[in-house]
């Protein structure tokens, strides 16, 4: 427990990959009981499994002391910046339409184009808007602002978070312009190009589907019979905007497709038909809607206009300036002090995780926070009195009432992040993707599950394919299979724990004001990402077949 320098181990735990495992997960298994059994709040549930994840890190998987309290604080660290900080800035984006008064005249817009009906709002808005924000920025901003956006337009806060999370898991995959997929192909040998091909075959489906469980949490049964056309037309617009660009077009180009064609055509096929309508679901704003002027639409647009394009701009501009790169170039990569190059790989290299990248202007939160500063300054020009009032002062008054607002939030989140580190680093998580791996001809059928485990600990897509891209192509190799269909099936079931995820909980909880609201959010959505989970998994099962075998690339 003293050493310098540390490997972790599969089979920590009396030589056994499978006490290792169930040994590993028990701080998930307090986390959750501590939760959803009994009934503390969040942030204090996230400090306690974190300590038992750290004590299990030092007593069962004989990690170094000062190495397993390190892993926690680069964890912590992670949690502050850049997740919290991206979330703190969308929050005060929405704070500000909201206290200027221009947030209704979004509401009247999404009305008129709605129809009056408030389930095709939300898919709009949720499914079609928020694909394109997970798009460009993902890491937890898209989540925070629809979530938000769907309780203005008068969705009860329940619904407005499980339709936002399960919305939310269609572009994941391919979000913050295919970070998860390009971190799978370099972690495991693979051309992410054709990995992203793969990718698309699979998580296209799940777009396809989506929808259609939307329609359910919205209005159950009524709302599938009312407004199954728009689902029908959203999803294959989606999916066939996945499968199109993942393949043939630029894979980091997947999701900005998917989004703009989904929603275009989604706002085309209002125009030639409209929902049966029941009084529960009518807008409540369609009266007022007549009042609007196109500067009043211009304006309450403008924010999530403006973050497009500033996402756009920064992701995509390489005409004269390569703008993405210069940004990278801006990143300071920092060796954790004490625990880089203390923490060895299983060939004695040191691991490359310890570095802790501070990306302070490539950041997505700053570039929330210029965008929030432009909305500020617009809207003080604009201001019309007790209309619409906003100052800048009044602006920066909003950023600081957001944090304190939010403050146990985001302990909760910096608290699962120190968990999730410490499980990464000293072998917790990879003990329990060890055990799945031992399945053989089946592994297939439980592949996704293992992105799906390291999005639910982790809140990242990415995090889980680093966590287990390597492990997938591996098993392929015992297995005979394709290493493009296990590491793909690894990204695809990542973006299905994001709903489990107790720092989505979080996110969803602060954005829509449900103080300690993450156990019944995680008592709700768990069905749906196991549902979809399991349909995941038959789908690479047979993928794995001759039954599904032709859709495999590679």
């Amino acid at each position: 427990m003293l050493s310098s320098t540390f490997t972790a181990s599969t089979h920590a735990v009396a030589g056994s990959v499978a006490l290792s495992a169930l040994v590993g997960v028990l701080p998930l298994v307090a986390f959750f009981l501590l939760l959803m059994g009994l009934k503390l709040k969040a942030h204090w549930s996230a400090m306690g499994a974190a300590a038992i994840a750290l004590l299990l890190a030092i007593f069962a998987f004989h990690m170094p002391i000062h190495l397993a309290a390190l892993s926690l604080t680069q964890g912590v660290a992670f949690g502050v910046f850049p997740i919290i900080f991206i979330i703190w800035m969308a929050v005060w984006i929405y704070d500000l339409t909201v206290s200027s008064g221009r947030f209704e005249d979004l509401r009247l817009i999404f009305s008129r184009i709605g129809r009056g009906d408030m389930r095709v709002q939300a898919m709009l808005i949720g499914f079609c808007f928020g694909g394109l924000l997970e798009a460009l920025a993902g890491f937890g901003a898209p989540v925070a602002i629809i979530a938000a956006m769907l309780l203005a337009i008068g969705m009860k806060p329940m619904k407005a978070v499980l339709t936002t999370l399960v919305a939310n898991t269609a572009p994941v995959a391919f979000g913050a312009m295919a970070i998860p997929v390009t971190t799978a192909a370099n972690l495991s040998g693979l051309h992410a190009e054709t990995l992203a091909s793969m990718t698309g075959r699979q998580v296209s489906l799940l777009a396809v589907v989506v929808p259609f469980i939307l329609c359910l949490i919205m209005d159950g049964t009524r709302g599938l019979r009312q407004i199954w056309p728009m689902a029908l037309v959203v999803g294959v617009c989606f999916g066939g905007g996945q499968f199109l660009a993942s393949n043939y077009f630029s894979y980091v180009l997947t999701d900005v497709v998917a989004c703009l064609v989904s929603l275009v055509m989604g706002v085309l096929f209002l125009r030639v038909w409209a929902p049966s309508t029941p009084e529960d679901q009518a807008s409540q704003v369609d009266a007022n809607a007549a009042s609007l002027t196109g500067q009043r639409m211009t304006l309450a647009l403008f924010p999530y206009v403006l973050i497009v394009v500033a996402f756009a701009f920064t992701s995509l501009w390489r005409i004269g300036i390569d703008v993405p790169a210069a940004l990278k170039k801006t990143d300071i990569a920092i060796e954790w002090p004490g625990l880089h190059g203390h923490l060895l790989s299983g060939s004695g290299k040191p691991v490359t995780s310890t570095i802790f990248n501070f990306t302070w202007l490539s950041n997505p939160g700053t570039i929330l926070f210029l965008c929030g500063i432009i909305t500020a300054v617009v809207y003080t020009v604009a201001n019309k009195g007790d209309a619409f009032p906003m100052t800048v002062p009044k602006a920066f008054r909003e950023l600081g009432a957001g944090l304190v607002r939010m403050r146990w939030s985001y302990v909760t989140i910096a608290s699962v992040m120190g968990l999730a580190y410490v499980m990464n680093f000293s072998g917790q998580t990879a003990s329990i993707g060890a055990l799945l791996a031992t399945t053989g001809a089946f592994f297939p059928l439980i592949s996704p599950a293992l992105g799906w485990l390291g999005t639910a600990v982790t809140g990242s897509a990415t995090s889980a394919n680093a966590l287990f891209a390597q492990m997938q192509a591996s098993a392929a190799d015992q297995i005979q299979a394709s290493h493009y269909l296990m590491v793909g099936a690894n990204t695809s079931g990542a973006v299905l724990g994001k709903m489990l995820s107790p720092q989505t909980a979080a996110i969803a909880a602060a954005a829509t004001k449900m103080e300690n609201g993450e156990g019944r959010i995680l008592g709700q959505s768990w069905k749906f990402s196991l549902g979809l989970l399991v349909f995941l998994g038959i789908v690479v099962y047979l993928q794995s077949t001759g039954v599904l075998g032709w859709m495999v690339v590679g």
